[in-house]
């Protein structure tokens, strides 16, 4: 069965920029005052998703409410979700020492009431290029709400890293067909001279420069909430006394993947990635919207607002 063609963009914006400095989510970077999120959301209108859903925290909700209210077309149909960290499956109960949400799944898990598309997942924070989000909108399109063929857009590890300090990368394996096998999640990975290496506590491993990286750029149907609560409450039931343990995105998709519950096919992109981990990543992101809007890819102005 094929499906409706209407597909919705999910913006994970609930983190609040702790290495950063602020709420970079909403800090301008474009001569209008736009931020790196305005870029996605228009490449991803571009791109054809019809709706859009931002993951965002209480403290932050005003604020960015206000940042993009009357800035989309009307025929958009924008939504907010809240992630909460007592947001937990049934009988699951949350640590006293527990402070922040469960990670990027648990985001995910909090779209759940108001997404009914294909849809897909990606950071507020990140830009992912207008490629990567014609290829991923061209997979859900196809898609039905109980499809469990799933997707992700991968780049390239070394077009992906920070000059500022680590980075955290999910580094994928595939199968001859192009679907994924596995995603392991190396949370500080970094340069050193031509090397790139992952520091694994007390041990290094050094990564290939065209290793696959996921971006947290992925691709989903609503058949997959009721997978993320099962997994999710899994989760908690044997992690949550660690109080920086996170529910990943990409530890979901290896749990789907081993019990054969759903698949994930690999995008490969030209696209270039580029983000703001650190407040000095900033002047580099400016610089590239800047030379994006001289080559005419963007206007100079965005939204008519």
């Amino acid at each position: 069965m094929a499906g409706t063609g209407r597909t919705t963009l999910v913006l994970l914006a609930a983190g609040m920029g702790s290495r950063y400095g602020g709420v970079k989510q909403i800090d301008g970077v474009g001569p209008n005052g736009e931020a790196l999120i305005d870029y996605s959301i228009y490449d991803a209108l571009e791109a054809g998703f019809t709706n859009l859903c931002f993951i965002i925290r209480a403290e932050i909700e005003d604020a960015v409410r206000e940042f993009f209210a009357g800035k989309f077309p009307a025929e958009i149909t924008v939504q907010y979700a809240v992630q909460s960290l007592t947001d937990v499956p049934g009988s699951s109960s949350v640590p006293s020492d527990r402070a922040k949400p469960w990670g990027t799944a648990h985001a995910v898990y909090a779209a759940r009431n108001v997404v009914t598309t294909p849809f897909a997942v990606v950071n507020a924070d990140d830009f992912y290029g207008r490629d990567s989000y014609v290829k991923l909108h061209r997979h859900l399109a196809d898609l039905n709400a109980s499809d469990t063929e799933y997707a992700m857009v991968g780049f390239r590890l070394e077009e992906t890293l920070s000059p500022y300090g680590t980075v955290s990368r999910g580094i994928c394996s595939t199968d001859e067909d192009g679907f994924l096998t596995r995603i392991v999640e190396h949370t500080k990975i970094e340069r050193l001279g031509n090397r790139i290496i992952s520091n694994r506590g007390e041990s290094t491993e050094e990564l290939a420069a065209d290793a696959i990286a996921s971006m947290n750029m992925f691709g989903f149907a609503p058949s997959v909430f009721p997978l993320i609560e099962r997994e999710f409450a899994a989760f908690l039931a044997e992690s949550a006394s660690d109080p920086k343990a996170e529910f990943y995105i990409p530890s979901l998709m290896t749990s789907l993947i081993a019990s054969d519950d759903a698949r994930m096919k690999v995008l490969p992109t030209s696209s270039r990635w580029f983000g703001m981990t650190y407040r000095e990543d900033r002047e580099a992101v400016q610089k590239s919207i800047v030379q994006f809007i001289e080559e005419g890819t963007y206007p100079r102005k965005l939204w008519p607002r």
